[in-house]
């Protein structure tokens, strides 16, 4: 039988890397998106031509009231297209990008960031647990902006701190199910995310890559198979960990 994963924003960016990379070990993918469906159709068509199977859901992972009903659409899906009640794996990446400084964030920017990253993380997940199948796996976005700091970056950085010490308390409190949470950060990758100021800026992007002990900037390659391969059986005993995959920037 195969193992299923849950795949939140799973139409761009490294959230559309993961899923391919997942579909490439054979697991199948449930990914999901806000609003393009086009695009998460054809992201499930590339998952069918690689021989895995995949269906996207809509989702809003700053709404937290729609959370019952999602839960319930994808219990209906796995119901009818795989004949299962559970998933096997949790990727929580959906996720936006502000960039404001400290003195000129907004509330609404903050409460924007809270709810997407923070909130919908703890949320969902927290409706989703029985649909996780005991011994699965989550994984939770965080970024190299908890570790080291760029100006602009204070309260995403602030939701992705928030992030790290919750995925240790989840794999301590889920550890009873045999569920192993862990946090994957990544550094400053080539995508739209925030714009795509890190791909399209070559200033920004020269700036980084002098930085970055592999001297460049990270591409959607760099995680998306680093996450499948942490979902993995060979790394099944990694549990409470964060997992920095930066290429080495800001050592």
């Amino acid at each position: 039988m195969s193992k299923i994963a849950l795949v939140t924003g799973g139409s761009r960016g490294l959230g559309k890397n993961t899923v391919l990379a997942l579909a490439k070990q054979g697991v199948d993918v449930v990914l999901t998106f806000h609003s393009k469906q086009a695009e998460a159709e054809a992201v499930v068509a590339e998952v069918q031509a690689l021989g895995a199977r995949a269906a996207a859901l809509p989702l809003d992972v700053g709404n937290s009231r729609g959370f019952a009903d999602f839960a319930a659409r994808l219990q209906a899906l796995l119901n009818t297209h795989w004949q299962r009640q559970d998933i096997d794996f949790l990727v929580n990446n959906a996720g936006i990008g502000i960039h404001a400084s400290f003195a000129d964030t907004t509330e609404e920017q903050f409460d924007q960031l809270v709810n997407v990253h923070l909130k919908g993380t703890f949320f969902l997940t927290q409706r989703l647990l029985p649909l996780i199948k005991d011994g699965g796996r989550i994984v939770n976005l965080s970024s190299g902006l908890a570790r080291f700091s760029f100006p602009g970056y204070a309260a995403y950085a602030a939701m992705k701190g928030g992030i790290e010490v919750l995925s240790r308390y989840m794999a301590k409190e889920l550890g009873a199910r045999g569920i192993a949470v862990n946090v994957v950060a990544p550094g400053a990758i080539e995508t739209d995310f925030g714009g795509g100021a890190v791909r399209d800026n070559a200033q920004l992007n020269q700036q980084i890559a002098s930085v970055t002990a592999l001297g460049r900037v990270g591409v959607p390659d760099d995680i998306g198979p680093a996450i499948a391969s942490l979902l993995s059986e060979e790394n099944r005993w990694i549990n409470g960990q964060r997992i920095e995959i930066s290429g080495g920037m800001m050592l």
